[in-house]
């Protein structure tokens, strides 16, 4: 069984933590989500993936913006990454087991550290005519978010 490591190490007594390894989702939405619920209690951070994944919220894109939409409600360029959300939904009923398992409480965790990192690409190939391909990429993205207990 491989050991994954974190890129924070915080108190183990006072946090708790999940990752994602290996998901077939978009990397640039995943860090634009990822910055929106970074600092957020966890609660909250809940709802706003739970509006997220209805497309009742878009996501603001700060960092990857470029040939983006603007989207009502926010200033700017934006998306709404369902995928994301969801995905990212069921990191957080993990975290909040975890968190139950240790005995903290839940209601005053606050996400510290939310981060995602670049996997491998799984390439495949679209035939083409004439014999030709075309490549196309699956980008797999690790996700890894702590959350600590404060009072």
């Amino acid at each position: 069984m491989p050991t994954w490591r974190y890129s924070v190490e915080l108190d183990p007594s006072r946090t708790a933590r999940a990752s994602l390894r290996d998901v077939s989702m978009s990397y640039k939405a995943t860090v634009e989500t990822l910055r929106l619920i970074r600092g957020k209690k966890l609660s909250e951070a809940r709802r706003i993936l739970e509006e997220i994944a209805s497309m009742k919220r878009p996501v603001p894109f700060k960092r990857f913006y470029r040939k983006v939409g603007h989207k009502r409600g926010i200033s700017g360029s934006g998306r709404y990454p369902v995928k994301v959300a969801k995905n990212l939904l069921s990191l957080l009923d993990n975290l909040e087991n975890n968190a139950e398992f240790k005995g903290l409480d839940v209601d005053n965790l606050w996400i510290v550290h939310a981060a995602a990192h670049q996997s491998f690409k799984i390439r495949n190939y679209l035939p083409r005519a004439f014999g030709r391909a075309t490549p196309y990429y699956d980008q797999l993205v690790h996700v890894e978010i702590v959350a600590e207990e404060r009072t």
